[in-house]
């Protein structure tokens, strides 16, 4: 039972990262298949679609630096939290932080997947009309918003001083 806080916190850094990074992958997949028909008609496009198709990209570094943040939370590179009964950290505490890592894990999986498809949308747009490549990015990072917002409610909330 005391090692169930400690693995509850771990299992919330482990969604934060492997959700983020599963819409991540999704987005610049769908970009980069829709980058690669224009590419092959027209090499010279590749700057613009390749810009497109990075933006899906930062949902998956938000989500490993929301785990990143959770391990040093937990202490996890020095031995994990002890506190002073000689136990790990609570399960309370555990689920405190398993929560907070829910708004990265979310808002990065679907966040990413829709900016993708944004980003094929925009994709298109540079095969049309290149000149307007900048309205693409900008539609495309509009959605980047609600991952910063995903972002920092995690780390906000992993840093709730009585948690853990």
């Amino acid at each position: 039972m005391e090692l169930l806080g400690t693995g509850l916190a771990l299992l919330g850094a482990a969604l934060a990262v492997a959700l983020s990074g599963t819409g991540s992958s999704i987005g610049v997949g769908l970009a980069g298949q829709a980058a690669a028909g224009v590419v092959s008609e027209e090499p010279d496009k590749f700057m613009k679609c390749l810009i497109l198709q990075l933006l899906p990209a930062t949902q998956g570094i938000y989500g490993f630096i929301v785990g990143f943040l959770t391990l040093i939370k937990l202490n996890a590179f020095n031995g994990f939290i002890i506190e002073s009964t000689g136990a790990f950290i609570s399960v309370s505490g555990g689920l405190g932080i398993f929560f907070a890592c829910l708004p990265m894990a979310i808002g990065g999986l679907f966040s990413a997947i829709h900016q993708g498809k944004v980003a094929v949308a925009g994709i298109g747009l540079v095969a049309k009309r290149p000149e307007e490549s900048t309205k693409g990015v900008l539609m495309t990072a509009m959605v980047e918003t609600y991952a910063l917002l995903a972002l920092l409610i995690s780390i906000l909330a992993l840093f709730i001083p009585n948690w853990a």
